[in-house]
């Protein structure tokens, strides 16, 4: 027996050197490799240590390969950087790191929800039908195809809760159910990005957060839209509502430090209005509404601007393609004597001081104003700036007068910017006599901050006695 295991392993080995090719588990090794290992039940398996060993072996051989069991890796030597590399060492994971494929793969439901781990990411793969709504708890909810990447609410409620991340997914809940039930507390955040809100009986409502924003989101055949309440920064980029959708698409109530909506645009067909800021009860800081399109033929804003054929309060900066224009550059104002033009109204001329053109005896000055934008009226012949910036306005002021006993003397007429007169405004002109109808007009660049006024007055240059001035019209307008 001993013989014949001695003549077999030197058969094995003059092959070995014949072919210089081993196969395992086949007798038809590849002709392109020295080993050729076949198996469909069995493995290779590695030298197998821990650190300490891997470490200590001798003059490592370059491509060495053992597996660490403290790591869990597979390490080969290097010997031109003298070191052991991790094999696929970029192949990292997270520890707060969760895959979902279906709802069992979240938390347990606790309280008729499911609570996310505060600051973990939930990787939602493929479509998703939920029986619990998700509270995010402040974790990560992202997909990598919005399209295909898909929580599915059933007619129920998606989030609700305390706020956290969402990103790159298709959020639906079908008829009767909500996308967002989504509450704060006052300290916590809602961000959502690159996703799409479909088919829903009710967006839903986000409020008391410290900061909401909405980034790149598309929203189709809702049945109604979302509200957004109570909440320090709310910042709405890019929005895309498509004529499909119902209802209000975004209303806005309560009270916010800034709010920011740019970009995107609303198509109003058959909703009711594409933004309704009438519950907004107080804006800290600015409110921009810019470069959003508005279209489609419906009632786009619910509004409650104090001015005629405007939207807005003067908090707000709005500059958006299909609704008026709201800002303080754009601000202006007309006043205009709507009295008897044919008799006018008749004021006493004393002394040499600039007097406010008021009518005086029982015939006074009575002006109407029109066209007011950021301006109202305070009595006659005050127009009241009431923009939030400081700016320079043109101001542009024409009258037609007569003025009794004071032939040959001269008048002044000048603009006033909170009752003092504005010395590069006065228009002069000589009174020929008691007949004359004589034209003034008068113009100044004018800088207003909130609260500033304009009116118009007069001033006796020469002469003395008591004169009377006679006013047939006096129109003023600011822009």
């Amino acid at each position: 027996m001993k013989v014949g295991k001695v003549l077999l392993a030197l058969v094995f080995l003059i092959n070995v050197s014949l072919h210089a090719q081993v196969g395992i588990g086949t007798s038809n090794p590849d002709p392109s490799s020295v080993l050729d290992i076949q198996s469909s039940t069995q493995g290779l398996l590695a030298p197998r240590m821990n650190t300490v060993e891997r470490l200590a072996i001798s003059n490592p051989a370059d491509g060495l390969l053992v597996y660490d069991t403290d790591d869990n890796r597979f390490y080969y030597y290097d010997t031109d950087g003298a070191s052991w590399d991790k094999i696929l060492a970029d192949d990292k994971t997270r520890d707060n790191y969760v895959l979902v494929k279906n709802e069992a793969d979240f938390p347990p439901p606790s309280g008729g929800k499911i609570v996310l781990a505060t600051n973990t990411l939930y990787e939602i793969n493929g479509s998703i039908t939920l029986s619990n709504p998700i509270d995010l708890n402040g974790a990560y909810l992202i997909g990598n195809d919005t399209n295909e990447d898909v929580l599915d609410g059933n007619g129920g409620t998606i989030f609700s809760g305390n706020g956290g991340s969402v990103r790159n997914i298709t959020l639906t809940t079908g008829t009767g159910g909500t996308v967002f039930d989504i509450n704060g507390g006052g300290s916590g955040s809602f961000i959502m990005q690159s996703s799409i809100v479909r088919e829903s009986g009710n967006v839903g409502t986000i409020q008391n957060c410290a900061l909401i924003f909405m980034n790149v989101i598309q929203y189709l055949g809702n049945a109604s839209g979302i509200t957004y309440s109570n909440s320090g920064n709310l910042l709405l980029n890019n929005q895309g509502w498509f004529g499909s959708n119902g209802g209000i698409y975004e209303t806005l109530t309560g009270s916010f430090n800034l709010i920011e909506k740019v970009s995107g645009f609303s198509q109003v067909i058959a909703a009711a209005a594409a933004l309704d800021v009438t519950g907004v009860a107080t804006i800290g800081g600015d409110a921009v509404l810019q470069s959003v399109v508005f279209y489609g033929g419906g009632n786009y804003i619910n509004g409650n601007s104090p001015y005629t054929g405007y939207n807005f309060s003067n908090d707000w900066s709005v500059n958006c393609p299909g609704i008026p224009v709201e800002i303080d550059d754009n601000a202006g104002a007309n006043f205009y004597y709507d009295g008897d033009i044919t008799n006018g109204f008749m004021q006493t001329v004393s002394n040499g001081n600039a007097v406010k053109i008021v009518g005086s005896g029982g015939s006074l000055n009575t002006t109407e104003a029109n066209s007011l934008f950021r301006f109202r009226t305070d009595g006659n012949n005050k127009l009241v700036y009431e923009g939030t910036k400081t700016r320079d306005l043109q101001v542009n002021a024409s009258l037609s007068i007569r003025v009794r006993g004071a032939e040959e003397n001269f008048y002044a007429f000048i603009i006033a910017k909170n009752g003092t007169v504005i010395t590069e405004s006065n228009s002069i002109l000589r009174i020929n006599n008691d007949l004359d109808i004589q034209n003034i007009a008068l113009n100044s660049i004018v800088t207003m901050s909130t609260g500033d006024y304009i009116e118009i007055y007069v001033r006796r240059l020469t002469g003395g006695g008591d004169d009377t001035l006679v006013v047939f019209s006096e129109n003023l307008s600011i822009k």
